[in-house]
């Protein structure tokens, strides 16, 4: 039962996904980082279960929030994001 003392890490691990998403933009590491942080909190607010659920709970949460992210922030299908002007003018 130690995975259920250490919310902090969870927290800690999304976190640290979230920035990597600055290097990385493709909202995989986003919503991974969004369903770790979400896993720490329901953790810290007192979850009790194994830690093959806990893992289950992150993929569920994970593929949850990366479909979200995709749905609303992806361009719509055939699109390509195009400039009229260019910054330099």
């Amino acid at each position: 039962m130690l995975w259920l003392q250490v919310w902090w890490v969870w927290i800690s691990f999304g976190l640290v996904l979230g920035i990597l998403e600055i290097f990385l933009p493709s909202f995989v590491c986003l919503g991974f980082g969004i369903a770790a942080v979400l896993t720490g909190a329901l953790i810290a607010i007192g979850l009790s279960v194994s830690l093959p659920q806990l893992f289950l709970i992150y993929a569920i949460l994970s593929l949850a929030s990366w479909l979200l992210l995709r749905r609303f922030l992806q361009l719509k299908s055939g699109s390509v994001k195009t400039f009229d002007q260019d910054i330099n003018d």
